[in-house]
């Protein structure tokens, strides 16, 4: 007897429909084939236990299972439930009426309990996408695929459930989650704020201009000046995700397994901190099994690095192209899987080995040669890629012990996310384009052309400092944000001035 059960796998993002075709005939022994990986070859034994423990025996005949479509590699143990199923129908042992019009996906334990598996989300969606009626999952994974609407999906705790379910001997109700409810109820909901942070005004307000045009940005700074303690805070002053946005977010994270159990909707936005030994392929995604990096989890947010001169340099030279291109190809002899990787760049660094270079109180130990070997760790090409290049400073004691507390984030979001809107119209009829920091080299002509006074004192600040072509449109992208913060259409001196004032890495060397 034949037996049809559909599945899922991952490419990318995105998930494909697998069709698992399960055939009995004389003779012992099982056969699986269409490109498992190891842990689904060794499937085999999980299922059988599984059965056992259940109260069904695994057919004492031979059993071959093919994996359609066969030139797509299957990986991971999330096949166990569908094969099992499968194998059960073949002989019988359950109707295969239902199975065709339900997805399933299920790691099995020896006692037939499932487990959850990565990607639900991107499955759901495909699920809904090929037509099926529901989609049977583990119930740690219910709440996640529920997200998509016009799909019935079941979250099941074990085997016997499952066999219950598609034998017509329990009747579970599909999780439902009202998704655009809970993603306005959890929106803006942060456990810090700028209010916190004592002093710094310039930094803020360079933060502020980063935020409202989506442009990276590089602190430079001594040890415990604030560096990270900003950084941090700088999701809280972002504007809020979309639902298209939480969407595309939400799959990137389950894709990867990141997402923490019984977890729906992602409603803040991302904010990965690596630590600085991180290899290039942890950063860009990839791998035997690939998966998406941090710059692709850090997508739609914030991907900082603190020590920025201690990652190696083949690490900071990979995020060139992303940088630019919002997006990570990965081409292996394998496979070639494209990521998402629209990330706001965070950095930070100390001027020099021992960071007090800069410091108004503290000696510097470094020699000369030593601040420019440190600072010269960082690239020219991967500088010029990073639009506002701030100083910050220790925060007087005055200003630390004062009680009176800061502009809020709230307040400075409003601010950015009214320039955002200014820039959402601008942009409205080109694809791709959102925000300042996007702009193509073309429609800096068009929308970012400065007046003759302004033009003037960027000429002058180009020759003296030498820039290159590519600061050059960096610096008329950040003035075109700080015109948008000022609700003006015309760029004017004074949002070149200040434009110029954060290339201070440029200035400085």
């Amino acid at each position: 007897m034949l037996s049809k059960v559909y599945a899922a796998a991952l490419q990318g993002i995105d998930a494909i429909v697998v069709t698992i075709e399960v055939s009995t005939e004389a003779g012992f022994g099982f056969t699986l084939v269409g490109l498992p990986d190891a842990a689904v070859r060794e499937s085999h034994q999980r299922i059988m236990t599984a059965m056992h423990e259940n109260g069904y025996e695994f057919p004492r005949r031979g059993v071959v299972v093919n994996m359609s479509p066969a030139d797509v590699r299957k990986e991971g143990a999330s096949y166990d439930l569908p094969l099992a199923l499968g194998v059960m129908s073949a002989t019988g042992m359950i109707p295969s009426e239902r199975l065709s019009r339900f997805m399933i996906m299920g790691e099995l334990s020896l006692d037939g309990t499932l487990l959850p598996v990565t990607g639900a989300l991107p499955m759901a969606i495909k699920a809904r996408e090929m037509g099926f009626e529901g989609m049977i999952v583990p119930e740690a994974n219910a709440s996640e695929a529920a997200v998509v609407n016009r799909l019935d999906v079941y979250g099941m705790d074990n085997l016997r459930s499952v066999i219950d379910f598609f034998k017509c001997e329990s009747s579970p109700q599909p999780v439902r989650v009202d998704t655009r409810t809970e993603f306005a109820a959890a929106e803006g909901v942060f456990d810090c704020d700028f209010a916190e942070v004592k002093g710094q005004e310039g930094v803020k307000r360079a933060f502020e201009v980063a935020c409202a045009g989506g442009h990276n940005i590089l602190l430079v700074g001594p040890p415990g000046a604030g560096k990270s303690m900003m950084a941090k805070r700088l999701p809280t002053i972002m504007p809020p995700l979309t639902l298209a946005e939480a969407l595309e977010t939400t799959k990137i994270h389950s894709v990867a397994g990141v997402l923490p159990r019984g977890s729906r909707l992602m409603t803040a936005r991302p904010f990965r901190a690596p630590h600085h030994t991180i290899s290039p392929v942890a950063l860009v995604g990839g791998g035997i099994n690939p998966r998406p990096g941090e710059i692709s989890l850090a997508h739609n947010g914030v991907l900082f690095l603190d020590e920025f001169p201690e990652f190696s340099r083949n690490v900071l030279e990979v995020m060139r192209q992303p940088l630019e291109d919002h997006c990570i190809s990965i081409s292996r002899a394998k496979y070639s899987i494209n990521y998402p990787a629209a990330f706001m760049l965070v950095a930070s660094m100390n001027p020099c080995p021992c960071g007090y270079y800069t410091h108004p109180t503290r000696a510097c130990t470094c020699t000369p040669s030593a601040v420019q070997r440190y600072l010269g760790r960082i690239s020219g090409p991967l500088l010029d890629r990073i639009d506002l290049q701030v100083e910050i400073m220790p925060v007087p004691f005055t200003e630390l012990s004062s009680l009176q507390k800061g502009e809020s984030s709230e307040v400075i979001r409003r601010r950015v996310m009214a320039a955002r809107e200014r820039q959402s119209r601008r942009y409205a009829g080109v694809p791709d384009v959102h925000c300042n920091a996007q702009m193509t080299e073309t429609m800096l002509h068009t929308y970012a052309r400065p007046d003759d006074e302004a033009l003037q004192i960027l000429r002058d600040a180009m020759d003296h400092y030498d820039m290159s072509a590519r600061a050059y449109s960096r610096i008329l992208k950040v003035a075109r944000t700080i015109a948008d913060l000022d609700a003006s259409d015309t760029i004017t001196s004074v949002h070149i001035h200040e434009a110029i004032s954060y290339r201070n890495l440029d200035r400085s060397l």
